[in-house]
């Protein structure tokens, strides 16, 4: 007669506070524009005076610049600079009141504030001047006239002295400042949070109890866990060369979960002479993922760049060109719509526009529209470069990006479409502080966002190694950040910015760190064994597991079921019945 073990799989919610409290992720920042802005986060740090309530008491203005105090009719004060004529004619920037400030050396900054300018839209620009002189972006907003916008950023100090904040805009307008805030966090501070970040958004506690075919509780049982496959999509952009090197395939198929097809996938790649289709390479990538599990992001199905065109798309006429992207639309989504989790729909249209040009400012909609069609369950995504990288690039901001957003899933028949935000994230030096920022506010938008292009410049004074650990560790703390891929593909005669292996596929530093990450993210206990109760606890990173279970009065009948352990399993009880 078989026995019968129930687990009772219990997921209980990790309860300890942060380590530091006033670090905790800002769910509270706004992507609207609002009529009054928020109070300041941090109680305004170390600024003085930043809501104005006391005047522009610990504020300056510069040379021939007007500065006052003005209020809503709700009574709310703020700062109002005019713009200052140059003399001479020549352009001179908008500026806004500035403070002094004192900087602690290694230490990270949080920065925000509230704008408004006195007509139209101006994208505005935050500066902390450091104590060497060097003016730092710390971020930027397109603020309007008639609403208040929100800028949050950042920025870290390295050595220690008195510096400066100010705000500027190349555009003739009046900048109007309120609720100014600038907190420093220790690195240590900062890491701690991380840390603890980590492992709440990545691991859940999970309450195991084992009883016998009469119900009551099994003491001394023997239970392995075996992780299957980790929960957190942590990939590498493919290239064809693994087709024919088992070397590469080796290497690769071993670590990663999810991958991107360098440019296989693009339609240069697929129809570089018109009406000549090929799909054979892409194809073959597909066909090995799919033997590994590995999931393929789609990208991408067209790119707005215009030097990434064919030379045969652009000269085409209007009805040329949009049959031409009709045939391709079509062809490549229903080719692999159920075989890719995500499509990058019209990629990098922040900074390009050539279908816009071509096709009229709804052409990304419209693409997007089609696209959704086509494939209902691919989540489609708008990929973009430096809305992480680079606070001081006007084209990708978090507030430019978010209505780009907007005006896509305003687009008739588009506000069921599943979106995703596309961050390709190619760093030189990271700012970490705006990173975080920038993801704080696009998370607002409440949709799927994933870092797609990880890659960190080596340069003769870039510390690789240490900056890709810094990024890394940033997206996969943040509890918004649904995944990460490198853009490290392998190329025999060399990679893009970053390569993770030498030829013979022996890890160089930078591979060396990822497989240190990977380890570290998979980190569990492998076996453990029940109390007198017949319970025991494990801290489980999220994932697919297989659970073994043994006991002394069970002779070699172990048995194994399948467990997953997500951020959902927290809400609820679970019964395996084992049956040995």
């Amino acid at each position: 007669m078989e026995k019968v073990l129930v687990l009772s799989l219990i997921c209980i919610s990790l309860c300890q506070g942060w380590v530091v409290q006033s670090l905790e992720y800002d769910h509270t920042a706004s992507i609207e524009c609002l009529r009054d802005p928020m109070k300041p986060l941090y109680n305004g740090g170390i600024i003085q005076n930043g809501e104005f309530n006391s005047g522009l008491m610990g504020w300056s203005t510069h040379r021939d610049i007007k500065a006052g105090l003005s209020s809503s009719p709700s009574g709310n004060k703020f700062a109002v600079v005019q713009r200052a004529d140059s003399l001479s004619g020549a352009a001179v920037p908008s500026r806004s009141v500035y403070q002094k400030i004192q900087l602690q050396g290694d230490t990270h900054y949080s920065l925000s504030a509230w704008l408004q300018v006195s007509a139209g839209a101006a994208h505005v620009k935050a500066f902390v001047k450091t104590p060497n002189g060097e003016r730092v972006v710390a971020g930027s907003v397109s603020a309007q006239s008639g609403c208040w916008s929100m800028l949050k950023g950042g920025m870290t100090a390295y050595s220690s002295g008195p510096g400066q904040i100010f705000f500027e805009s190349d555009a003739p307008v009046d900048i109007w400042l309120d609720s100014v805030s600038l907190q420093p966090f220790t690195f240590d501070e900062w890491d701690a949070h991380r840390q603890q970040s980590a492992a709440k958004v990545r691991r859940s506690t999970v309450r195991v109890v084992v009883r016998g075919a009469d119900g009551a509780p099994m003491a001394n049982a023997t239970v392995i866990v075996e992780l299957l496959r980790a929960g957190f999509p942590f990939g590498n952009t493919l290239t064809k060369e693994i087709l024919d090197l088992p070397a590469y395939e080796k290497w690769f198929t071993s670590r990663f979960t999810v991958a991107t097809f360098e440019n296989e996938m693009k339609w240069y790649s697929t129809e570089w002479t018109q009406n000549n289709e090929d799909y054979r390479v892409a194809d073959a990538m597909l066909k090995l993922a799919q033997k590994y599990n590995i999931k393929i992001r789609g990208h991408n199905v067209f790119w707005d760049d215009q030097n990434s065109q064919m030379k045969w798309v652009t000269p085409l006429n209007l009805d040329q060109l949009k049959a031409a992207m009709q045939k391709r639309l079509k062809s490549v989504v229903t080719r692999y719509a159920g075989k890719v989790i995500h499509w990058d729909v019209v990629n990098e249209n922040l900074h390009f526009n050539f279908f816009e040009t071509k096709l009229g400012p709804n052409a990304s909609p419209m693409i997007y529209n089609q696209v959704g069609a086509l494939d209902k369950n691919a989540i489609l995504f708008m990929n973009e470069f430096n809305t992480l990288e680079q606070p001081g690039d006007p084209n990708p901001v978090p507030s430019k990006y978010v209505a780009k957003m907007k005006q896509i899933q305003s687009y008739p028949g588009n506000s069921a479409l599943k979106l995703g935000v596309g961050l390709e994230s190619h760093f030189s030096t990271p700012n970490i502080p705006y990173m975080r920022s920038a993801l704080d506010t696009l998370a607002q938008l409440k949709l799927p966002m994933w870092l797609t292009e990880v890659d960190v410049v080596k340069g003769p004074n870039q510390n690789q190694v240490k900056f890709l650990e810094q990024v890394l560790r940033e997206g996969y703390a943040h509890p918004s950040v649904n995944g990460m891929i490198m853009w490290a593909a392998w190329h025999a005669k060399g990679c893009y910015v970053m390569c993770l292996t030498d030829n013979s596929f022996k890890n160089l530093p930078v591979g060396t760190l990822v497989d240190k990450l990977i380890a570290e993210w998979k980190t569990h206990k492998t076996a453990a064994t029940t109390g007198a109760d017949g319970a025991l606890e494990l801290d489980l990173p999220h994932g697919d597991y297989n659970l073994t279970v043994s006991h002394p009065s069970l002779g070699t009948n172990a048995t194994v079921r399948a467990m997953t352990v997500d951020a959902a399993s927290l809400a609820s009880e679970h019964l395996i019945n084992i049956k040995v």
